[in-house]
């Protein structure tokens, strides 16, 4: 099973979108700074994840959710 993630940056509110077989794993890594994207950015928090059947299915909803505007993303986040 894949997921799509949704990262909630704790400081300035910001968000990122990911996909991975173990989002809280990841979460761990992104917090750790190893991810160039998302390590001037800590501390994140796993807001969203979706299961997909396989990996091109999860990538086509990465790519949508990323279009998607703030306030769709805090109403997926709660």
């Amino acid at each position: 099973m894949i997921y799509t993630y949704l990262l909630k940056n704790l400081s300035d509110k910001s968000y990122y979108v990911g996909i991975a077989e173990t989002p809280e794993d990841r979460l761990v890594q992104h917090n750790q700074g190893k991810s160039n994207y998302t390590q001037s950015k800590r501390p994140w928090t796993l807001v969203y994840k979706k299961p997909h059947k396989d990996y091109q299915e999860a990538r086509k909803h990465e790519l949508w959710l990323k279009k998607k505007n703030r306030q769709y993303k805090d109403k997926l986040a709660g």
